[in-house]
C-alpha cells in the first residue's frame, strides 16, 4: 500500500512494503542521498538551524559543494546482523530524525518496486497520485537547487562559510522561492 501526505515542501510517500525491501532492513538508507541546498533550506526554514549546526560539529553531515553529505557508518543494529554501511541516522526502527530534519529525497522517494508492487500499473489511484507526486517534488526541488546554487556562487565565489548566518540566509532564501513558486500545500496531488 502507498499513502501519500500531501505538506507542500514536506510532503511524504509512504509505503508498507518498504519493510519488506529485499535491500535489506536498511533499504535505501545504505546509499543515502545529499542535503542539497534547498533541503538545508528547508530544514532551517524549519527551525532546524541549530539541529544542522549541531550535526556539523559532529561529523553526521559534511559540508559540500551542493549542500551537505550525509555521513554512512558501518554498524549492525543486532548482534546476529552483519555489518553494514549506511545512513547515520538509519537506527533499529528506520529512520531517527524527524521528517522536517530529513532531506525531501527521503520523504518522496519510492523505488520502482514499491510503484509497481503498489498497483501502479492497475491504475490503483494511491500509487498514480504518489508517482505525480514525486514527479513534482523532485522537479520543484531540482529547479530550487539550481537557483540556490547561482545565488550561493555569485554571494560566496570561495564557498559559503557554514554558520548561523549563512544558514539563516538560506532559509530566507528558501521561504522566498517556496512562496514565489506557489507550491504551498494546495500545489500538489491530492492524498492517497
Amino acid at each position: 500500500m502507498i499513502r501519500l501526505e500531501v505538506l507542500g515542501a514536506h510532503t511524504q510517500l509512504l509505503s508498507t512494503l518498504c519493510a519488506k525491501c529485499p535491500q535489506g532492513p536498511a533499504g535505501c538508507c545504505k546509499a543515502p542521498p545529499e542535503m542539497d541546498w534547498s533541503d538545508v533550506g528547508r530544514v532551517v526554514a524549519g527551525g532546524g538551524r541549530d539541529f544542522v549546526l549541531a550535526r556539523i560539529a559532529k561529523k553526521e553531515l559534511i559540508p559540500t559543494k551542493r549542500g551537505l553529505e550525509l555521513r554512512r557508518v558501518k554498524r549492525r543494529e543486532a548482534k546476529t546482523e552483519p555489518m553494514e554501511r549506511k545512513c547515520v541516522f538509519h537506527g533499529p526502527g528506520g529512520c531517527t530524525i524527524s521528517p522536517a530534519m530529513r532531506p525531501a529525497t527521503c520523504n518522496y522517494f519510492l523505488c520502482e518496486d514499491t510503484f509497481v508492487e503498489g498497483g501502479e500499473r492497475k491504475g490503483e489511484p494511491s500509487a498514480v497520485r504518489a508517482r505525480q507526486a514525486h514527479g513534482a517534488l523532485r522537479a520543484v526541488f531540482e529547479r530550487w537547487d539550481a537557483e540556490l546554487s547561482v545565488r550561493i556562487a555569485e554571494r560566496w565565489p570561495e564557498g559559503p562559510a557554514w554558520d548561523a548566518a549563512f544558514l539563516d540566509w538560506l532559509g530566507e532564501a528558501f521561504v522566498e522561492m517556496e512562496e514565489a513558486s506557489g507550491t504551498k500545500r494546495a500545489a500538489w496531488p491530492g492524498p492517497a
